[in-house]
């Protein structure tokens, strides 16, 4: 028998499409290393007489997947919410950004993310480091110590930024390759990803070279896409030949031509839409933050119905916190605006579809993530909903359903990822 067994018994919470919620009650799931065997009413004969994890009446739901964040800018939460993204960016995170030059300060911050994201119940996360490739180095270091997954970028800038966070375009490329050499194989759940900024702070030879570097080294790229209405002209201004702000990146072979991620796409047209769906781009939805920076409101329903996969982003520090929970209630409260919006035409998400985009929709980024379906990746969260006086029956959905809207970061009290028990980094 094979050591690497290991059997949970609990109540099982997952979505294996969307708007599809699958509750298994009292429940056996048996994973054998990082990988998902199967679900049980009964254990096999194989299996019997091998130790149970028996998390009683509990809930065990998929990790969350955080598709879009900022690290360096955790200490920026809360901070400059009354401005729209362009003058924040100016007045609040590049002078934030440049701190990173050293090493010391990057660590502490870093260490700090982390924590932080294990605690909320991150289990994956695609962040964004700074120019500094040092301290993005560490950031992954640091992820793949705490046993957490995920895609980390050197972020890159040769135009329209201070000068702290300006590199030249030649410096830009090397520290890109040289990041990208060190880090692409080193750890098992966390991997390099190319990250330019967004398509005003890099210049058209910049844009060439990344795409170049991310075929050379076979690696997803992360931007920002049609954010905020003065930046989306600001694009337009710099790139008058290409139809849209898309066509910026696809036109650099920055759009699918690797595996991509586009934060927000609050304003993105329908010619836009269908050339992310016709890519297979994946959206960053990161409503927290599009409302923080007054950007709007995201046609979420339409670019899901276009093709498009999508999975959340907490967006810190545009977003002013890390819980994935909290940006899946911000997710449907957001589209309940829009469904308004549109005359009731465009139908508001659901939590059982918030729920989707939270873990298999932004998991499957990852490969087989975010679900217990067999042959998945086991990335749990074990939720003790007992800080809750309620003395009425509840079901195991309507449970689920609390602890997302005013549950918190005590009511979880184990995490797996990729069948491992991850504890307090």
């Amino acid at each position: 028998m094979n050591n690497d067994v290991m059997i949970i018994k609990g109540n099982f919470i997952f979505t294996p499409s969307f708007g599809q919620l699958t509750v298994l009650e009292n429940r056996y799931i048996v994973i054998e290393g990082q990988w998902i065997k199967g679900t049980y009413t009964e254990l096999p004969e194989e299996f019997t007489g091998l130790p149970v994890i028996d998390y009683g009446d509990d809930l065990i739901i998929p990790g969350f997947v955080d598709l879009h964040s900022h690290a360096p800018q955790f200490v920026n939460r809360g901070l400059g919410l009354d401005l729209e993204l362009l003058p924040w960016l100016e007045k609040y995170t590049f002078p934030a950004e440049a701190k990173f030059n050293d090493l010391a300060y990057a660590e502490a911050v870093y260490k700090a993310v982390v924590v932080d994201l294990w605690r909320w119940g991150t289990t994956r996360a695609v962040l964004f480091g700074t120019i500094h490739k040092e301290a993005t180095a560490k950031l992954l270091e640091l992820l793949a110590g705490a046993g957490l997954g995920g895609y980390v970028g050197k972020v890159n800038m040769d135009r329209n930024s201070p000068p702290a966070l300006t590199e030249t375009t030649k410096q830009s490329l090397a520290d890109t390759e040289e990041f990208l050499q060190d880090t692409a194989s080193r750890y098992a759940l966390v991997k390099p990803i190319v990250t330019p900024r967004f398509v005003p702070s890099c210049t058209p030879e910049l844009m060439t070279g990344l795409a170049y570097l991310a075929k050379k080294y076979q690696v997803p790229v992360q931007s920002h896409l049609s954010e905020n209405t003065a930046e989306v002209t600001w694009v337009r201004e710099l790139h008058r030949k290409c139809q849209n702000y898309g066509d910026v990146y696809n036109q650099f072979e920055l759009f699918g031509q690797q595996p991509t991620i586009m934060a927000h796409c609050v304003h993105s047209d329908a010619a836009e839409i269908e050339l992310m769906a016709k890519n297979n781009v994946y959206v960053a939805h990161c409503p927290s933050s599009n409302a923080n920076l007054s950007s709007g409101i995201a046609p979420i329903r339409r670019i899901i119905k276009q093709g498009v996969s999508v999975g959340l982003g907490s967006d810190v520090a545009g977003g002013h916190q890390v819980s994935i929970a909290q940006v899946m209630v911000e997710t449907v409260q957001a589209s309940k605006l829009k469904w308004l919006e549109t005359q009731k035409t465009e139908d508001f998400i659901t939590m059982r579809e918030a729920f989707y985009l939270a873990t298999k929709g932004g998991g499957s980024f990852f490969g087989q993530v975010g679900s217990f379906e067999a042959e998945y990746e086991f990335d749990a969260l074990v939720i003790h909903d007992h800080y809750v006086v309620d003395p009425n029956q509840r079901s195991l959905e309507e449970r689920l359903h609390r602890f997302i809207y005013i549950g918190d970061d005590r009511d979880i009290i184990a995490r797996y990822v990729a069948g491992k028990k991850v504890d307090h980094p």
